[in-house]
């Protein structure tokens, strides 16, 4: 079993969507049964609400559905997770600060590093933006999301 976690600000657009698009993914492929895939935020300042409209609106459009319920990181996901997994390097860098052990560190990895077509680096922050930051936040999580079940399922 893959315990997969996907990491942003406010887990209410990259985050969402990447859990929303990897969960397509694996259901397509049949593989339910071999992930449990969840996000979460850096911040909880967005816990308990749904993923931004104008993310489950551009998602829906590729027949994706965003489900989940925003919630803060907690340091429990430490341990329940075997892939925690950054949208940008700030969460990145806050995910290293939040793992004082030093412990978890491997776990902790970039998912754009996942990517097999897109040159990007980081998944931007579509929030303040147009349609436009939404669309290309879900190009590359797809190409993303392709990488990682093909770096899981060998």
């Amino acid at each position: 079993m893959h315990k997969i976690l996907f990491v942003c600000l406010g887990n209410i657009c990259r985050s969402p969507a990447a859990e929303g698009v990897f969960t397509h993914l694996v259901r397509e492929s049949g593989l339910d049964q071999n992930f449990q895939i969840d996000s979460c935020g850096i911040t909880g300042f967005h816990a308990g609400e749904m993923a931004d409209i104008r993310m489950r609106d551009h998602a829906d459009r590729r027949g994706v559905e965003l489900a989940s319920i925003s919630r803060k990181f907690a340091l429990e996901d430490f341990k329940k997770f075997d892939l925690i997994i950054a949208m940008d390097n700030r969460n990145f860098k806050d995910l290293y600060e939040l793992d004082h052990s030093k412990e978890y560190r491997e776990k902790i990895v970039m998912f754009c590093d996942y990517c097999e077509t897109r040159p990007e680096k980081e998944v931007p922050d579509p929030y303040y933006g147009g349609a436009d930051g939404f669309e290309e936040v879900l190009d590359i999580v797809e190409d993303a999301s392709k990488g990682l079940l093909k770096s899981l399922s060998v």
